[in-house]
């Protein structure tokens, strides 16, 4: 292995794939893995896959492939071996970290994690809680953030129909709580149901106020806005590669290092521990690190955590100015064509002049989300999802005043009080080409004009093409 391919892999980036990525103003979609994807169409023929599901996984990044690819032939263990490969994986690894950090505009003394998710990430924090912790969470979050603190007092707070009264609500929440311990705000950047950009920087303020701590859930944000840790003053961010353009399943918990090096091990074995000696009752002593390997137990997944250091880098290079505009001209073309069909209502909590991001949700008068899902994609190639996006509880807090219409096409009947498939998501960011939402706005139009062209039918819960 060459010098030059060693500097390059440590710095997350091959002299090509860079120049690849685009220049700062970035008016072009970025280059993404299955852009030039046909699938077939039941009415006949075939039509290039309108990827429209980027918030539950966005496609990996051209660059973030191609970094991996670079590297793989010089995959090593890492932190277990002498070997060059082994140092050249460790280095890289712990060069990924400090991408990451540069990324987030890190404290100096923050800690970055890694994990395998956004949601092992939360799990992570809940088990580092201190004891007695009273956790503060609305009910708008994504079950990854609403679920996990289930060892703490948790008091769960009523959606907020503007960015001010969750503020209110959450400086009410504060005031009030007794005694005053340890506290944890967690707050979503970006809604997975809505779109809808949150007052970060107010709750961090609003909580630190009154002497609680933040975690930022930036699952939804980090893909398509700049987050600084300092400039937002949250305690603790984290995020999913699968969201940020990088594929292979890892995570990040990053922020303030107390908590987590007084807790015990996220997880006990090899990695997490500096020193193990059995003692003379026939038990065993153990010295944990204080560093982030003491929640980084076992072997790591160092392609994961590179791509993610990849991915980082690809959209800084970017520029998130250009990204941010080129988005925007996206939302606008998806709320406009879908302001033209009646029969459509776009879900919100903040209302139609809210900053967001490239997620909308609505619900199609007279039909089953389910039954209009998959005629979008079986008609016209188009993937988008549908349910209630582990997010029930907001869902169905915007679903409110809707009658339920099961239609002829949708999931088994929903338990009492329940729900079941009840609305539509479009999502997309930078690796989007307007032709797939032009071709979107189009098939919501043909459909609701015209109806489906196909019989559906249910299996297993879903709605999929008669055959």
């Amino acid at each position: 292995m060459s010098a030059s391919l060693s500097a390059s892999l440590k710095s997350g980036a091959t002299t090509s794939v860079a120049t690849a990525a685009g220049g700062p103003a970035c008016a072009e979609p970025l280059p993404v893995l299955g852009r030039d994807v046909t699938v077939p169409l039941v009415t006949g023929g075939e039509v290039t896959y309108a990827a429209l599901d980027y918030a539950a996984s966005a496609p990996a990044l051209q660059r973030v492939w191609d970094d991996v690819a670079a590297y793989a032939p010089y995959y090593g263990s890492v932190h277990r071996g002498a070997g060059y490969l082994s140092q050249l994986s460790t280095d890289l690894f712990e060069q990924s970290r400090a991408t990451v950090a540069e990324f987030l505009d890190c404290r100096p003394s923050d800690q970055v994690i890694f994990t395998r998710s956004t949601t092992d990430s939360l799990n992570l924090l809940a088990a580092a809680l201190p004891a007695d912790c009273q956790v503060f969470v609305f009910e708008t979050e994504h079950h990854a953030s609403l679920l996990p603190w289930t060892d703490a007092r948790v008091t769960y707070l009523n959606a907020p129909r503007t960015p001010d009264e969750a503020v209110a609500t959450l400086e009410r929440a504060l005031a009030d709580r007794e005694p005053y311990g340890p506290a944890l705000v967690c707050v979503t950047g970006a809604s997975n149901v809505t779109g809808e950009l949150w007052p970060v920087k107010e709750l961090a303020a609003a909580a630190h106020a009154h002497g609680a701590r933040i975690v930022l859930d930036a699952a939804q944000l980090a893909p398509h806005h700049p987050v600084s840790v300092q400039d937002l003053d949250v305690d603790w961010v984290a995020f999913s590669g699968h969201k940020i353009y990088a594929p292979f399943g890892s995570g990040v918990l990053a922020g303030r290092a107390d908590w987590l090096q007084e807790a015990e091990p996220y997880l006990a074995g090899g990695g997490a521990s500096r020193k193990v000696a059995r003692r003379e009752d026939g038990g065993v002593d153990v010295e944990w690190h204080t560093t982030a390997a003491r929640h980084e137990a076992g072997s790591p997944n160092v392609i994961g955590v590179y791509s993610i250091a990849s991915a980082c880098k690809a959209l800084t290079e970017a520029g998130f100015d250009g990204l941010v505009a080129r988005e925007r001209h996206l939302i606008g073309k998806v709320r406009d064509g879908l302001a033209e069909v009646p029969a459509v209502r776009v879900l919100s909590l903040f209302g139609d002049d809210a900053p967001r991001v490239g997620v909308i949700s609505f619900v199609v008068d007279g039909w089953n989300s389910s039954h209009f899902a998959a005629a979008l994609s079986a008609e016209y190639g188009i993937g988008v999802r549908d349910g209630l996006f582990c997010a029930h509880p907001l869902v169905r807090t915007l679903l409110g005043s809707e009658p339920q219409a099961q239609g002829e096409c949708g999931a088994p009947e929903a338990a009492p009080g329940e729900r079941s498939l009840n609305a539509i998501r479009v999502s997309f960011g930078a690796g989007t080409p307007d032709e797939h939402v032009d071709r979107f706005v189009r098939a919501v139009r043909e459909l609701v004009a015209d109806g489906a062209k196909w019989q559906y039918r249910t299996e297993e819960g879903r709605c999929v093409p008669a055959v």
